[in-house]
């Protein structure tokens, strides 16, 4: 074979070659699926939002006081207080023929006629004849704020300050002008008249204790008022409390022919209770029972126990009091007998004195009493 030959055969080979490695490239593309693009996928839709009360509705219901929005005068929206005063069928009433108070109405028909923003006191609302501080508030927009502030509970202190005030004032001016005569007196006609003179100095002498008392008497409920919403903490043996107070009371139950008589088990459970505090409610109910019993009759006092507290009860035998004066009779300078309860040196504060002192014991107090028999009086001091 010659070379040219050769180199011919050379050159077929080669290009077999190439021939089989294009036919394997594209036979292997072609037996080899494309790869898949998958499409990206979709997140899914937000739930629904639950139903719920309206946007005003949410606002309100924060509100301290009652409060109603208004469109007109039907009624949008209203929190719990005002569903409370008005009823649940408040809300999409007319607020017109739910409420009916002549003073509401004319403020809302001022709003409702394009006037400024009213502001009124309204009484005679509720249950229990409450009374409220009433504004509208028109929001531009056709709506307007309804709101109702509870006053009730101001105004009757309010009242019961200014009634304390003017009889403090008239239970100070009776003695005053009494040591005022006298002293005219002694100054003029009676200067030189000595029986006179020994005779209106023992009466000022009585009016001038009769004034000390009272300050006193209300110097102390001050300052129990003070303290009326903090509860004692200290853990107290009633163990010979009351004889205690019987020692101090000795002359007094003497000279009127009187016996304490004290009926207390052997043991007693402490009580949470302030110590001067209860001393004190026992000296004014045993000083009530010396002055209203009877001359010569016992007065007795019982500790006796209840689930959750000792109770302890003064009881005399004395004319009693009739069943009308008893829801009164711990109000200040109250008095079933005002004549007779100033010439025993009563001021009028005594039970008004108990009342707060158990009050702020959070224990109970209880007048029984039967015209012709006597009164008892109870009270509780809750237990350690």
């Amino acid at each position: 074979m010659n070379p040219a030959d050769t180199s011919t055969i050379g050159i077929e080979m080669a290009l077999l070659a190439l021939g089989a490695m294009l036919l394997g490239f594209v036979l292997g593309r072609l037996g080899r699926p494309d790869p898949v693009v998958l499409p990206a996928p979709v997140p899914p839709a937000p739930p629904p939002a639950p139903a719920g009360p309206p946007p005003n509705r949410i606002a309100i219901e924060s509100l301290r006081d009652a409060a109603l929005v208004v469109r007109g005068p039907l009624v949008e929206s209203a929190n719990a207080p005002a569903r409370s005063l008005f009823g649940q069928r408040v809300v999409g009433s007319d607020l017109r023929l739910t409420v009916r108070h002549p003073v509401l109405l004319d403020a809302l028909d001022a709003v409702l006629a394009g006037g400024p923003a009213q502001q009124r006191e309204v009484g005679g609302l509720g249950g229990d004849n409450r009374a409220f501080r009433l504004r509208i508030v028109p929001d531009g927009e056709g709506r307007s704020l309804v709101l109702l502030d509870d006053v009730t509970d101001a105004k009757a202190t309010e009242r019961m300050r200014v009634d304390f005030v003017a009889n403090a004032s008239h239970e100070l001016r009776t003695p005053l002008a009494t040591l005022t005569g006298f002293i005219e007196t002694l100054q003029g006609p009676a200067a030189e008249d000595e029986p006179a003179r020994q005779r209106f100095l023992a009466i000022m002498a009585q009016e001038a204790d009769r004034m000390r008392r009272l300050i006193d008497d209300l110097m102390s409920l001050s300052r129990i008022e003070l303290d009326k919403f903090v509860r004692p903490t200290q853990s107290l043996d009633l163990k010979g409390i009351v004889a205690e107070v019987g020692r101090t009371l000795a002359m007094r139950l003497e000279a009127d022919q009187r016996r304490l008589l004290i009926e207390e088990p052997d043991t007693l459970p402490r009580v949470i209770a302030d110590r001067d505090q209860v001393l004190q409610v026992l000296h004014n109910l045993i000083s009530n029972a010396l002055k209203y019993g009877r001359t010569g009759t016992p007065i007795r006092v019982i500790l006796g126990m209840t689930d959750d507290a000792v109770r302890l009860t003064v009881a005399d035998e004395g004319e009693g009091i009739a069943p009308e004066h008893l829801p009164r009779l711990t109000e200040r300078f109250y008095r079933v007998d005002s004549q007779r309860s100033r010439t025993l040196g009563g001021t009028g504060l005594g039970l008004a004195i108990v009342k707060h002192i158990v009050e702020r014991h959070r224990g109970r107090l209880e007048i029984e009493s039967k015209p012709g028999e006597g009164t008892r009086v109870s009270f509780t001091v809750p237990l350690a």
